[in-house]
């Protein structure tokens, strides 16, 4: 019998041992796994094992791969559609910030000038009711040019709204309240009273019948409500800036140095390995770089919309100014009943018509509801017939809800924007920070650094922006995405222009929380804490201020203005102490 080499029999069983067990090692089966759960592509293109001398354009390796390059397209389209979906899900939240306040912000808006409206529609109703047909659609009109100026649609001057306004109500002043029989002897619709009114409407700035009140109601509104346009233009701006980087395509170097971070570790077998945290950076600040340009002007402009959302709210109250409207226009009404006779006297020179009628008509205060007082207590007391007249001052006071009643008050929008919007200033520039922080680069023992598992990765780390891209070891950077370099050129001369038109807007990088009212809790002016108002001075809005930067800035149509007049409440008393010396005369033994 031939004799049996056991030792080469055994040799030959060991090689074979090895081989089995080395290929069980080097199964591509975890890959497989992964490349199933996380939907990448068709499993039929990862194979059982890994294969030599693979024809990879990314993932190069000298060693066996599990990948092939139908697997390189797959991963390239997953990481793309990854990463874009990770900044899109952190620019949502900032995106519905901006939208939610926009409408919230238009909703109060449009809530102030509805109810102004019934509130000065009120002050005809009940006390000057004898104007209220024919003043009704001019109200109607006044207010509809208030809130197209506010939502910025259309053409409109709220200088010339206000002044229209007023214009169309001398007319009926004149004829139904400084001299109620000029109506009835002339005819309302006769031909005299149609050049009467005509020419009432046309010299009413000259005639000057109000006083100071319609210009001092005119400016209110003006600073006012500018300030709150402009403010919703800009929600927009931040909306459009938000639209078109969420638009923002990465380019084919960033999504080849995507695909080295997260997959090219898979194609050795290890799936789990996360990629080092300095290599998740340069990564992806090379893809972000153009974004990370809009980093300067996104600051800026977040620091303006702090800055109009205090004017609105402070300075330049928006709210005052419209729930003001009622009380100038009767004490606008009231100037011209106590300058009656020289009103009558100046309209007779220019416009004739009214000296017949005037001279039999008795000039009377509106009627008030005030119930008389008892007829044993009036002898007594010298002009207590008379103590109705003041009684109608009261009703020019704006109506003020319970706390229970009330809903987002214009301040609390304000204040619940400003402290969300600002944690928002440095977005774009810690975004890929943000994206590293998540699953994708976390330190652990050992990391992926894009071509082997090291203790740390070991590369210069660089800085934010396409210049500092240069010295970036991950990925290559051609030059800035146009499309995005539009959007920080267009957000630079939006904040530009409306640092011209707006001086100091925009160049506050904090408010003092003590003296703005912000860190007051819920307690604000409407809950009795008139000392949380803001304490910050709001740069004034003046008429030189716009008028040189007019052209240039779509939202302004008419020049901002200086808000001159003083509270209702020192309008109501001045009008009190006209009233008691015009009563003086009257009457001596006052």
């Amino acid at each position: 019998m031939p004799r049996v080499n056991v030792n080469w029999i055994i040799t030959v069983l060991a090689v074979e041992l090895a081989t089995l067990s080395a290929a069980h090692a080097h199964s591509c089966h975890e890959v497989k796994t992964a490349f199933q759960v996380r939907q990448i592509g068709q499993l039929k293109w990862v194979p059982e094992t890994p294969a030599i001398d693979v024809d990879l354009s990314i993932c190069k390796h000298a060693g066996p791969s599990c990948c092939t390059r139908r697997m390189e397209e797959s991963y390239r389209a997953a990481v793309l559609r990854d990463t874009t979906q990770n900044i899109r899900s952190y620019s949502f939240e900032l995106k519905y910030l901006i939208s939610e306040h926009a409408a919230a912000f238009q909703d109060t808006f449009q809530s102030l000038i509805t109810f102004s409206h019934n509130h000065l529609t009120s002050l005809f109703e009940t006390t000057y009711s004898s104007l209220m047909s024919s003043i009704s659609p001019h109200i109607v009109c006044l207010f509809t040019d208030l809130s197209r100026f506010l939502q910025g649609t259309g053409n409109v001057s709220v200088e010339a709204a206000v002044h229209c306004f007023f214009d169309s109500l001398f007319p009926l002043v004149h004829t139904r309240i400084v001299n109620p029989g000029l109506a009835g002897s002339i005819g309302e619709d006769s031909s005299d009273a149609n050049q009467l009114g005509d020419c009432l409407r046309m010299t009413r700035q000259d005639v000057n019948p109000f006083g100071p009140h319609p210009k001092a109601m005119a400016d209110t509104l003006a600073s006012a409500l500018r300030a709150g346009r402009v403010l919703s233009l800009a929600l927009g701006v931040g909306l459009e800036v938000m639209n078109i980087t969420d638009t923002a395509e990465l380019s084919k170097e960033c999504s080849r140095a995507l695909v080295r971070m997260h997959y090219c570790s898979h194609c050795r077998g290890l799936t789990l390995i996360r990629a080092c945290s300095g290599y998740c950076l340069n990564v992806m600040r090379g893809c972000l770089a153009s974004l990370s340009e809009l980093h300067n002007p996104w600051r800026q402009y977040v620091n303006v919309l702090q800055d109009l959302t205090h004017i609105v709210t402070g300075a330049h109250n928006l709210e005052l100014a419209l729930l003001g409207i009622r009380g100038q226009v009767e004490e606008a009404v009231l100037y011209a009943q106590l300058h009656g006779p020289r009103l009558t006297a100046t309209v007779d020179k220019v416009c004739g018509h009214s000296s017949n009628a005037s001279s039999t008509t008795v000039r009377t205060f509106p009627p008030t509801s005030v119930t008389p007082p008892p007829a044993n207590s009036s002898q007594d007391v010298p002009g207590v017939d008379k103590i109705g007249m003041l009684a109608h001052l009261h009703s020019s006071l704006p109506l003020k809800t319970s706390k229970s009643d009330r809903g987002r008050t214009l301040k609390k929008v304000a204040r619940e924007f400003t402290g969300y919007i600002s944690r928002y200033k440095s977005f774009f520039s810690i975004l890929p920070e943000t994206l590293c922080e998540g699953e994708m680069g976390v330190d652990e023992l050992t990391c992926w650094s894009g071509d082997d598992v090291v203790k740390s990765y070991t590369a210069r780390v660089v800085g934010n922006g396409v210049r500092a891209q240069s010295q970036n070891p991950e990925v290559r950077v051609r030059g800035a995405d146009p499309v995005l370099m539009d959007v920080k050129n267009k957000l630079e001369l939006f904040n530009t222009e409306i640092q011209e038109i707006m001086p100091g807007v925009g160049h506050r990088e904090s408010w003092d929380e003590t003296g703005s009212g912000e860190s007051s809790g819920e307690c604000d002016d409407e809950d009795g804490c008139e000392g949380s108002g803001e304490s910050v001075a709001s740069p004034t809005l003046t008429e030189a201020d716009v008028s040189k930067k007019a052209v240039k800035v779509s939202f302004h149509d008419s020049p901002i203005t200086q808000n001159t007049s003083s509270s209702d409440a020192s309008l109501s008393m001045a009008s009190f102490i006209i009233i008691i010396l015009a009563l003086g005369l009257h009457w001596p033994f006052i």
